[in-house]
């Protein structure tokens, strides 16, 4: 799966959960779109879902824009990837 593939899966995703069809990549999740923690939580459980990574507590928090989840959704997929190569 290529990166625009992923954005746009993710884009999909989100915009789902959080009810809104049209956002800015940068938008403030909660203060400019009204994500909660509860919400912000269920993003990050449906992307593990999907792509089987893990997302820390701490790159959690670290997500305050829809570019910072392709970020670390990205990081933590390459992170999968380099450990199946390793093995």
């Amino acid at each position: 799966m290529n990166k625009e593939e992923l954005r746009n899966q993710l884009k999909t995703m989100v915009a789902e959960l959080i009810e809104i069809d049209d956002f800015g990549d940068d938008q403030h999740l909660t203060n400019d779109l009204g994500v909660d923690s509860m919400m912000a939580i269920e993003i990050v459980a449906r992307i593990e879902k999907r792509y089987h990574i893990r997302i820390s507590e701490e790159q959690l928090q670290q997500i305050h824009t829809f570019n910072e989840i392709v970020q670390i959704t990205e990081s933590a997929l390459q992170a999968k990837e380099d450990s199946v190569l390793a093995k």
